[in-house]
């Protein structure tokens, strides 16, 4: 008689399992056949310029909203700033449940002109296997895969659970207040249980987690001189110079131990760090790290200039704190008193856990997709996702492979692009079926 339950629960469960089964069939059947209009729809994406610098998205949105009308998805605009507007868009599953939201942006790095293997920076051309151009990879395929992963789920709405909210945001490049971080501090209903963004990872790591910019500028003053009398004057290119070296190397020896659980996850990851970003990344993972954008400074070839300029992008890492870095620059800055600081922006870095729920649903996709698991990760760029993290909600990115990005010969493999869209839309899913 005890058996009677529980062959009752298992079939029950085998049932259920059947019925996911078969709606991910439909979900992946569908991608197949839309293979064509997806393509479509990437391609002309990117050839649709958004360069951030100076940041107006308004055809590229204009884009997204075509094809939102031509599905019959209701959305909205908000648009504090008319040149940077966001798109918006819900939808209820047919029970009680969780809120995933799809995070992507729709402003690229700007780019020239020269050196580009395929028309230009905004051709958008379909050659060799792969979409190319600026922004390719950072992050339309990532912002496709949201809208088609928010698409096709819309169709099956009754049978999932809780929420599913769309988010096409402007203004991510640079940090500004117009997308994302306007949407978090005024729009809570974009805020959910969990984020689910795919900015550029590779296939083969999920980021948890990304160091956090600071941005500082620097400004040197001395006496100058003429070029042939350095005697006469201090030469603030040649200060700039040398307080660039002493800054490189103050920061670099910071080192910060990892809180929680992310030690355990950046050793498993360690070659996959590599893998995704690069020979070496995962020796600066949890390193402070200086790189010297800019350095402005002179008029004339026989001038020693008396002023001079110097624009720093310092990374800090996981569990580090601002004063700790703030420290070792003033270090440096108490030899330098002809040189003032002025800071430009800030991001604390960010992390949610790598073990998730989130975490497995992708990795689950992944391998029944690919035939791997990608291993969490944290990034050594900036996402929109930290914005979520900041709130204590997961937010996690699952992209395709950086390549060329904010390079010449951006581009994305077409397989990749599909996978990445496969693998939102089949996460999407799950995690909204399992509430």
């Amino acid at each position: 008689m005890a058996s009677g339950p529980r062959i009752g629960h298992a079939a029950a469960g085998d049932e259920r399992g059947n019925a996911m089964a078969d709606m991910k069939k439909r979900l992946l059947d569908w991608i197949e056949e839309d293979r064509g209009e997806l393509q479509g729809f990437f391609s002309e994406f990117v050839a649709t310029p958004s360069p951030n610098p100076p940041g107006d998205t308004r055809a590229a949105v204009a884009h997204i909203r075509r094809f939102l009308d031509e599905h019959g998805l209701a959305h909205r605009v908000i648009d504090p700033e008319p040149m940077f507007p966001n798109v918006v868009a819900s939808l209820d599953g047919g029970r009680d449940g969780r809120h995933l939201v799809l995070n992507g942006h729709v402003d690229v790095f700007p780019a020239g002109d020269e050196g580009w293997s395929h028309g230009g920076p905004w051709s958008g051309r379909v050659a060799d296997g792969a979409v190319w151009g600026r922004g390719s990879s950072d992050m339309k395929c990532g912002t496709s895969a949201s809208i088609f992963a928010f698409m096709y789920l819309s169709r099956i709405g009754e049978h999932l659970g809780g929420k599913l909210t769309l988010t096409c945001v402007s203004d991510e490049e640079t940090f500004g207040p117009w997308g994302a971080r306007y949407l978090m501090e005024h729009h809570p209903e974009v805020h959910g249980d969990c984020c689910l963004n795919g900015e550029p990872s590779s296939p083969f790591s999920i980021r948890f987690g990304e160091k956090g910019p600071w941005w500082v500028t620097f400004h040197v003053t001395t006496e100058g001189a003429h070029g042939a009398y350095t005697h006469a004057g201090e030469s603030a290119s040649l200060t700039a110079m040398r307080f660039c070296r002493d800054l490189e190397a103050a920061v670099d020896v910071i080192e910060v131990p990892p809180p929680h659980n992310i030690g355990r996850a950046l050793e498993e990851a360690r070659d996959a760090v590599d893998r995704a970003m690069g020979p070496g990344a995962h020796g600066i993972v949890q390193k402070a790290t200086c790189n010297i954008g800019v350095i402005e400074a002179g008029v004339k070839v026989n001038v020693a200039p008396g002023s001079a300029r110097i624009e720093a992008d310092i990374r800090l890492p996981v569990g580090c704190d601002k004063e700790t870095v703030a420290k070792a620059v003033d270090a440096v800055l108490a030899r330098y008193p002809q040189i003032e600081m002025e800071e430009q922006n800030y991001m604390a870095p960010s992390w949610c856990d790598p073990y998730g729920e989130m975490v497995g649903i992708l990795q689950d996709n992944v391998e029944a997709l690919a035939g791997f698991r990608p291993v969490p990760i944290v990034g050594l760029g900036g996402t929109d996702a930290r914005l979520w993290r900041y709130r204590g909600i997961g937010g996690y990115v699952y992209g395709p492979s950086p390549t060329g990005m904010g390079q010449r010969d951006e581009h994305v493999p077409l397989d990749d692009f599909f996978h990445v869209v496969k693998s939102h839309a089949l996460s999407a899913y799950d995690y909204l079926k399992a509430a």
